[in-house]
């Protein structure tokens, strides 16, 4: 999944701005208000599997059920938790033991709970630049930051699904977390390879906030080289606001959104205009699952 410390082996990606006292990427988030969404979504997310059925399937995830959910987000801030507290260059396997799997629900409460509680002091402690690895080519705090904001608003979201309570998704978060879906978590390019700039553009507007995502349907090139395999396919490029009509746009509220783009809903609450072969072509590219 999405934030499971992955072999530990770092994934570089665009870097995206850090966020810091002053306004973030599209919302205006500081960094006391990506330390405050934090705290808030860790502890809803906390408050909902607290009552739930442990052996509850979670409808967005289908091969988890409450406590496997429970599992993951605990295990995802007690590792970026040690990241922040330890600063290591390139973390292995030898520099974090992976934890032992509580027996209990009540038991993987407790340790979610630590877990939790050693982000927030970790990243409360930190200057949203001072260098931190990540799986991005950035490698500050900020980055961690924003990352975890957002793992813990969508995982919440996961936790609701479960338990049938869903609450709506905070508008300046979910604006910030569609900005940061495209860019990082689909758009990111590994620091090998390269895109190339494509004729399309998809204007992804939030109206409630009033924000816009430019996606550019560029290409992605490049040879790994760690695999030696070559790539020359389609991919997802944020851009600025080219100064051009978009092709297509696609528009709804900045949580509806969100949900969307991270297949956490269907596309009911969402609209599109313009060339259906532009938006088929982003549908297809953003149709991977990155739980």
């Amino acid at each position: 999944m999405s934030e499971v410390p992955r072999p530990f082996t770092p994934i570089p990606q665009v870097p995206s701005q850090a966020p810091g006292e002053t306004p973030g990427p599209t919302s205006g988030l500081t960094r006391a208000d990506y330390l405050r969404h934090l705290e808030t979504e860790s502890a809803r997310f906390r408050e909902v599997l607290e009552h739930c059925d442990p052996a509850a399937p979670v409808p967005s995830c289908p091969a988890w059920d409450a406590s496997d959910l429970l599992w993951h987000l605990g295990r995802v801030q007690h590792f970026w938790a040690q990241v922040v507290h330890e600063r290591p260059t390139a973390p292995t396997a030898d520099d974090f033991a992976e934890p032992e799997r509580p027996p209990s629900h009540h038991d993987l409460l407790g340790f979610f709970d630590q877990a939790s509680a050693d982000l927030l002091q970790a990243l409360g402690g930190a200057a949203v630049a001072d260098e931190a690895w990540t799986w991005s080519a950035d490698h500050t705090v900020g980055f961690i930051l924003r990352r975890q904001a957002h793992e813990a608003l969508i995982h919440r979201l996961d936790a609701e699904l479960a338990a049938d309570s869903v609450t709506a998704l905070d508008p300046r978060l979910a604006a910030d977390g569609v900005h940061e879906l495209l860019a990082v978590m689909y758009g990111g390019c590994p620091t090998w390879g390269r895109h190339v700039p494509g004729e399309a553009h998809v204007r992804v507007d939030t109206t409630d906030t009033d924000d816009q995502v430019w996606v550019n349907l560029a290409r992605f090139v490049g040879t790994d080289p760690e695999t030696g395999t070559s790539h020359d396919e389609e991919d997802v490029m944020v851009v600025s606001d080219p100064a051009v009509e978009p092709d297509a746009v696609i528009e709804g509220t900045a949580g509806a959104l969100d949900a969307w783009l991270w297949h956490r809903s269907d596309d009911s609450e969402i609209r599109t205009a313009g060339d259906a072969e532009a938006l088929g072509r982003l549908r297809r590219l953003l149709g991977g699952s990155i739980d």
